[in-house]
C-alpha cells in the first residue's frame, strides 16, 4: 500500500478539487466514479493528466489506495468503502485532505438550514473589510479547489454533515452550528447520529478558538449539556437576553456583545428579512467581530447584501401574482421558513426525492396560508396524504413547465406562487440549481 497513491470516489466539485490539489502536492491520483464524469470536470482532470474511469468502479486499483477521498454523496455503507475502511485504508473527507495545505483562518459554518445564505453573508462581510477571503465548501467551489489554486489568509466554509463525518484531525478556527432539525434521514441510522454528525464540527477546537451556536435550539441545547467544550461559546437567541458574550434582541434591535462591546443594529436594517434571517445575520455578524472587523462595516454589509439564487428568490410579479425560487429547500424545515415568511396567500409547488420527511411540523403553516398544493415529482404520496385533509386541491404534475402553468392558471392577483420543495430533486432535475433555473424559465416563459 503506497501511502502517496491517493484514490478519490466521486468525480463532482468535491471530488475534482480534491484530485487537483493532490496532483499538485505530488501524490500520484487516481479518481472512480460510478456514474458518467460531466464534461466540465473530465475537461479539468484531463489537463491536469489525472488518471480516472467513469462508469464503473475496479476494486483492484482502487483498494491499492494509501488514502481514500469519498465524496461526500457516497455513504460509509457502501461495500467498497467498508473494504477499503476493513483494508486499513483511511478513507477523509476532501475537506480534511484540503486543510493539510492551507495555512489560512477556516470559519466553518453548518447546520440544517441557512448554511449558505451564512456563509456568503460573513465571506460578504470579510470582502468588504478587505481581507483575502474566499467562500467554499458546499457553496461555490470546493475548499481544495480553492487552494489548489492559491491559499488564503480566511476561508469561509460551508460544511456539510456528510463532510463533517469524514474530518478527522480538521480543526476550524471559528465554527458555526445555526440549528439541527430533522434531515438525511434515509442516510442516518437516527435523528441522533444526524446531531452528533453536525457536533463534529468542534472537533479538535482549543481554547483560543470559538464555537458560535443558536441558542434557541433544543436539540443543540440538549446536546451542549452532554459533553465538554472546549472552545469559547458564544450563543445567539432572538427569544431571550444574553447576559455575557453573544447576540440577542432587544426593542427591535441587534445586540451583538463581543469583549464588552456592544454594538447595535435594528432589525428594519438588515437586508435579509424574516426569522430565520435574523438568525443567519446574527451568526455572521459575531463572526466578523470575533476577526475584529469594525462594527461600521458589518451593519453596512449586512444591510446591502444580495440574496442567493433558489433561496426565496423573487422571480417575477406577473398580474399581480409573485412568483419565488425557493429550490434550495430540500428539507421540510427549509420549507417552513419559506411558508412562515409569505404574508399572502399561496400556491404551493412541492415534492421530489423525500428524505423520510415529517410533513406535520407545517400542518399549521399549510392550513393557514396555503390553498393549493402542485405536487412535482415522481412518488407524491407523502405529501398527499400528509395535506389532503386540509388543502382541497392537490395536483399531480410531471414537469417544471406544466407545474408553473397549472400554478399561473389558479392564482390570483395578491397571492404568491412559491417552489420551495421540501425535498431532493434527483427524481426529474439534475439537482436543485436545475430545478431553480427551470423554474425561473417557465416564469419568464409566462
Amino acid at each position: 500500500m503506497d501511502t502517496g497513491n491517493i484514490v478519490i470516489l466521486g468525480a463532482g466539485e468535491s471530488g475534482v478539487g480534491a484530485a487537483v490539489l493532490a496532483r499538485k502536492a505530488g501524490h500520484m491520483v487516481f479518481v472512480s466514479d460510478k456514474q458518467a464524469i460531466k464534461k466540465k470536470y473530465k475537461d479539468v482532470l484531463s489537463h491536469h493528466d489525472i488518471a480516472f474511469e467513469e462508469g464503473k468502479h475496479t476494486p483492484g486499483r482502487i483498494l491499492e489506495a494509501g488514502e481514500l477521498i469519498k465524496s461526500p454523496g457516497i455513504p460509509e455503507g457502501v461495500p467498497l468503502v467498508k473494504a477499503a475502511i476493513e483494508k486499513g485504508i483511511p478513507v477523509i473527507s476532501e475537506i480534511e485532505f484540503a486543510a493539510r495545505y492551507s495555512k489560512g483562518k477556516k470559519i466553518c459554518v453548518t447546520g440544517s438550514n441557512g448554511k449558505t445564505t451564512t456563509t456568503l453573508l460573513l465571506g460578504h462581510i470579510l470582502k468588504n473589510a478587505g481581507l483575502d477571503a474566499v467562500t467554499a465548501g458546499n457553496v461555490g467551489n470546493s475548499f481544495a479547489m480553492e487552494v489548489a489554486r492559491r491559499d488564503h489568509d480566511y476561508f469561509v466554509l460551508e460544511v456539510s454533515s456528510f463532510q463533517l463525518d469524514g474530518m478527522f484531525s480538521f480543526r476550524a478556527d471559528i465554527a458555526i452550528l445555526l440549528n439541527i432539525t430533522p434531515d438525511h434521514l434515509d442516510r442516518y441510522g437516527s435523528f441522533e447520529d444526524y446531531a452528533a454528525s453536525k457536533f463534529r464540527i468542534i472537533r479538535n477546537m482549543g481554547v483560543n478558538d470559538s464555537f458560535i451556536f443558536c441558542m434557541d435550539d433544543p436539540v443543540i441545547m440538549e446536546a451542549l449539556g452532554r459533553q465538554k467544550i472546549i472552545p469559547r461559546q458564544i450563543p445567539f437567541s432572538i427569544s431571550k437576553a444574553i447576559a455575557g458574550e453573544g447576540a440577542y434582541i432587544e426593542r427591535n434591535n441587534i445586540i451583538i456583545n463581543i469583549n464588552q462591546n456592544k454594538q447595535h443594529m435594528t432589525l428594519e436594517s438588515l437586508a435579509l428579512q424574516g426569522k430565520h434571517n435574523i438568525y443567519n445575520s446574527m451568526a455572521a455578524g459575531i463572526g466578523a467581530r470575533l476577526l475584529d472587523i469594525r462594527k461600521e462595516l458589518i451593519q453596512s454589509s449586512l444591510s446591502d447584501f444580495q440574496n442567493i439564487e433558489h433561496r426565496l428568490e423573487h422571480v417575477a410579479t406577473i398580474h399581480g401574482v409573485d412568483y419565488i425560487n425557493d429550490s434550495k429547500a430540500t428539507n421540510v424545515n427549509s420549507t417552513w421558513y419559506a411558508l412562515e415568511s409569505m404574508q399572502k396567500q399561496v400556491v404551493w409547488i412541492a415534492g421530489g426525492i423525500d428524505k423520510g420527511n415529517d410533513y406535520s411540523m407545517l400542518e399549521e403553516l399549510v392550513k393557514s396560508r396555503v390553498k393549493v398544493i402542485i405536487c412535482l415529482g415522481v412518488d407524491n404520496r407523502n405529501i398527499r396524504e400528509a395535506f389532503s385533509p386540509f388543502v382541497n386541491h392537490i395536483i399531480e404534475t410531471r414537469s417544471m413547465e406544466v407545474a408553473v402553468q397549472t400554478a399561473h392558471y389558479l392564482s390570483r392577483k395578491g397571492e404568491t406562487v412559491l417552489l420551495s420543495p421540501a425535498c431532493a430533486s434527483f427524481d426529474l432535475f439534475e439537482n436543485f440549481e436545475d430545478r431553480g433555473r427551470q423554474f425561473k424559465q417557465a416564469v419568464n416563459n409566462l
